[in-house]
């Protein structure tokens, strides 16, 4: 007996979103996995023939909810420029049948931010104070949204080089999403003695370097679809206390930890923890002798929660 699974656009999941807290989602769905309720496989990569791009599987299982899923995100190659879209299909893992089928634009901007602000929220000094943002797109905004209540920011200043074409409209959005937000001329100076670092770019090389900075910082890192893509220099993870959204898939997928293995002799038991340890405390927290890095490539169960939460409003 087959059924035909609940579509859902990018509109309605950008207005579904907006009832769901979805940082409570994902700590809840980290601590599943440390107790086994959740399976994360690794990332799935595969080819199109003759350079005509290709795509990613992100998969998850959420036992305690019954049911499994995959985003799938192709890169499709044009002349006009490269595509990228993202599906999300919600399984159900006691009928068999499909649940839901959904635009994961949305989905992937929100669990991107929100994982990065889980990590904040876990790995962040108490007394942190000033925030920077590298970044400006809407990943970059929902970082914004998504840390600015987790401490006391007295600053809080964000730079991209876009910026300098941004047309007035543009400059006052950004201005307007928070009243201790500044524009930074320069990366050096929207870093300048902050005390946690937010890289949401699309680079697909280094934008700070670590050891330039003035002081021990929280910096955070995620992924763009660009091969191998960094958003620091491979060489400083030796330099840093190194977490990761979960240990047993990022440094297959990381660009800098790939590198940083190659090159330079990291290796990926030096990372101190991931979320699943950090928030069932079997992790240590960090004491700021150096720099802490935390990186997040992306992972299918948080796209999978977050369906099946939209799925269940949808009910």
């Amino acid at each position: 007996m087959s059924s035909t699974p609940h579509v859902i656009n990018q509109p309605q999941a950008h207005e579904l979103l907006t009832q769901l807290d979805v940082p409570h989602i994902l700590r809840k769905l980290f601590r599943d996995l440390a107790a086994g309720r959740a399976v994360q496989p690794a990332q799935q990569w595969v080819e199109f023939p003759q350079g005509a791009g290709d795509f990613i599987n992100y998969l998850g299982v959420l036992a305690e909810d019954g049911v499994y899923g995959v985003k799938t995100s192709p890169y499709i190659v044009r002349e006009q420029g490269p595509l990228v879209t993202a599906w999300t299909l919600l399984m159900s893992m006691h009928t068999g049948q499909p649940l839901l089928l959904c635009d994961a634009a949305e989905l992937t901007t929100a669990r991107t931010a929100a994982t990065t602000a889980v990590a904040v929220d876990a790995l962040a000094p108490a007394a942190a104070r000033r925030l920077a943002i590298i970044g400006s797109g809407k990943v970059a905004q929902a970082h914004l949204r998504y840390v600015q209540n987790l401490r006391a920011w007295q600053h809080i200043s964000l730079y991209s080089p876009s910026l300098s074409r941004a047309n007035a409209e543009t400059l006052a959005h950004l201005k307007g999403l928070d009243p201790r937000l500044t524009l930074a001329q320069t990366c050096d100076a929207a870093v300048e003695d902050a005390d946690v670092i937010l890289l949401c770019t699309s680079s697909a090389g280094p934008v700070i370097e670590p050891m330039r900075l003035s002081k021990p910082a929280l910096i955070t890192s995620i992924s763009t679809n660009a091969p191998r893509a960094h958003e620091v220099p491979p060489a400083s993870l030796e330099h840093m206390h190194v977490f990761c959204d979960y240990r047993q898939t990022t440094p297959g997928a990381a660009g800098e930890m790939l590198i940083a293995s190659e090159r330079h002799g990291w290796d990926k038991r030096a990372i101190v923890g991931d979320l699943p340890e950090l928030l069932s405390d079997m992790a240590q927290r960090p004491d700021y002798d150096r720099h802490v890095f935390f990186r997040s490539i992306g992972l299918g169960l948080e796209d999978i929660a977050l369906a099946n939460a939209l799925y269940q409003i949808q009910r």
